[in-house]
Parts: C-alpha cells; sequence; structure tokens
C-alpha cells in the first residue's frame, strides 16, 4: 500500500507542536472544504488532510506513527513491520473516510461487505456519515443538501451502485459531534421489510479566526502597546458582522474580554464570544521611534521582572 507521509500533507514539519498542526489543519481543511472549492480533486485532499489531523493530533497515535516512520516506513510502498500491532488498534468506529494506510496502523473496525444476498424480509441498515458544518451556519435552522452512495449489494440488490441525494433540515444550535437521524433514508428493506436510517454525525469545520470552546467563540484580537496602555475603541469580528470594543487603559496581553451573545447557540440561549488581547509591537524600527521608545523605558521605570526579586 502507498506509505501516507502526514508532515508532508499538511506541510508541516516532523518536530511541529501541536498548535502548529492545528494551524496548519485548520487553514487546509477551510481551502480544500467542498463547499469551498468543490471537484472530486478538493474532496479528495479534504479527506487527506482530515486523516493526517486525526493521525497527529493525539500523542499516542503521533508517536506510533513516528515509530514507523523512523523505522523506514516511509518509503513509497508500505508494508507494516513483521509482528506490528498497534497499541491504539480498533481507534474509532469506520465510516469508510480512512485509508488503507491509516487503518493498518491504527486497527479498523470498518464492516467489510461479505457479498452475501440478503435474506427475504430483511429491514435496511442504517447509513452514517459526515456532515461538515461551518460555524455560521449553525446560528440559524437551515437545509443542505447531502449525497451518498449505497454499494451495488445494498441498493436493492441490483448490483449497481446507487447514489442517493436530498436536503436534510439541520437545527440551530448544532454542535461538533452531534447526530442527526433522517428516518428511512438507509439501505432500503428486502421482502416488505423497511428501509433502514440515515444518520449524519456534525463535523464544525474549523474556522480560520474563531475557537470553540463549548458555546463560547474566542478569537485573537492584536493591538498597539498604546492602544493597551491608553485604552481605545478597536473594531472586533463576530459570525455576523463587526463590532465596536473598548479596550479599557492598562489592558494586558492574554487578557480576555467578554462579549455577551455573541457566541454559538446552546439548549439555553447564546454563548458569549471572548476577545483574547495580543499586544503586538510595531514593525517600524526608524531612529525617532527608538528614541521615543527610550525615553518610555527611563521615565517609566518599570521592571516586568520585579517578582522575580
Amino acid at each position: 500500500m502507498e506509505f501516507k507521509d502526514y508532515y508532508k500533507i499538511l506541510g508541516i514539519e516532523p518536530d511541529a507542536e501541536l498548535k502548529d498542526i492545528k494551524s496548519a489543519y485548520r487553514k487546509l481543511a477551510r481551502k480544500y472544504h467542498p463547499d469551498m472549492n468543490p471537484g472530486p480533486e478538493s474532496e479528495e485532499k479534504f479527506k487527506e488532510v482530515v486523516e493526517a489531523w486525526e493521525a497527529l493530533k493525539d500523542p499516542g497515535r503521533r508517536a506510533e506513527y513516528d515509530e514507523l516512520r523512523r523505522a523506514g516506513g516511509s518509503r513509497q510502498r508500505y508494508e507494516p513491520p513483521p509482528g506490528w500491532r498497534s497499541a491504539t488498534g480498533g481507534f474509532a468506529e469506520s465510516n469508510g473516510e480512512f485509508s488503507d494506510f491509516f487503518n493498518s496502523i491504527f486497527g479498523n473496525q470498518f464492516r467489510q461487505a461479505t457479498g452475501e444476498r440478503r435474506a427475504r424480509g430483511r429491514p435496511g441498515q442504517d447509513v452514517e456519515m459526515e456532515l461538515p458544518v461551518f460555524l455560521e451556519e449553525t446560528l440559524e435552522t437551515f437545509s443542505k443538501p447531502v449525497s451518498y452512495q449505497l454499494r451495488g449489494d445494498e441498493a436493492g440488490g441490483q448490483g449497481r451502485p446507487h447514489q442517493k441525494s436530498l436536503k436534510v433540515t439541520i437545527p440551530a444550535g448544532v454542535g461538533d459531534g452531534e447526530r442527526i437521524r433522517v428516518r428511512g433514508q438507509g439501505v432500503p428493506g428486502t421482502g416488505g421489510a423497511p428501509p433502514g436510517d440515515l444518520y449524519l454525525n456534525i463535523r464544525l469545520v474549523p474556522h480560520p479566526l474563531f475557537d470553540v470552546e463549548g458555546h463560547n467563540l474566542l478569537v485573537t484580537v492584536p493591538v498597539a502597546p498604546w492602544e493597551a496602555a491608553l485604552g481605545s475603541k478597536i473594531t472586533v469580528p463576530t459570525l455576523t458582522g463587526k463590532i465596536s470594543l473598548t479596550v479599557p487603559a492598562g489592558s494586558q496581553s492574554g487578557q480576555k474580554l467578554r462579549v455577551p451573545g455573541k457566541g454559538l447557540h446552546g439548549k439555553v440561549g447564546r454563548g458569549d464570544l471572548y476577545a483574547v488581547l495580543k499586544v503586538v509591537m510595531p514593525e517600524d524600527r526608524s531612529e525617532e521611534v527608538t528614541h521615543l521608545w527610550q525615553r518610555l523605558a527611563e521615565q517609566a521605570a518599570f521592571d516586568p521582572r520585579a517578582q522575580w526579586n
């Protein structure tokens, strides 16, 4: 089978920290998401990016992958070493989205097709699939087109693949990992038995600006040193547009400013938006600017490490 270089797929180095892995994943998942860039090539790229993230985000799985990689597994054609057995075997219920390479390392609970004829009067099986949803979409109830394919032996026993397409209503406030049931849209039953159901596992697509904590959102807001020191009014983004935010005088880098009701919908109302301040230095290194910093240093007489004494 083909070796998957997950670091190369995400465009990162093998010694990258988790935050850098997450950042690369968020950027590429947004870039190749089928809703943003339709086409079979983008869909395959999106699947590769998701698989790489699943392999590297967990320290245990990443350690196993790195061990195989160091053992020479990075050659183009790959076979697991003799006697190899994953410590995390059976990683997750398979939905058919991961490659043979991934399953050979981390275990595979995919159900293999047996090709046997289904008994008469047998109810149809359920179908599960992931449904990517953007944060903006969760703010109100909406309809989303869904397409999936049943294998030839599932599509009423006709021996030909069968493509199904329908529109599904997604309720406002849907969260990552939630499961939506669509009755009667699974595998057809035989002998007059009812069909199975379709289960949609919600996956929130990473946003380039916002992190999600429960029903709250966090956005990193760059501020100039004088804006933090003197206080200022700045413009910050939300999921529904930009708002004006007051930065109090004497604010610190890392300080969180709460904006009520600008987060995601929950069971009992809407979460909040937290603007996390990040003081950034200007790039101007002119003699005049340097002189002003020197004057400030002399007059402020401030030691940020005084507590170490």
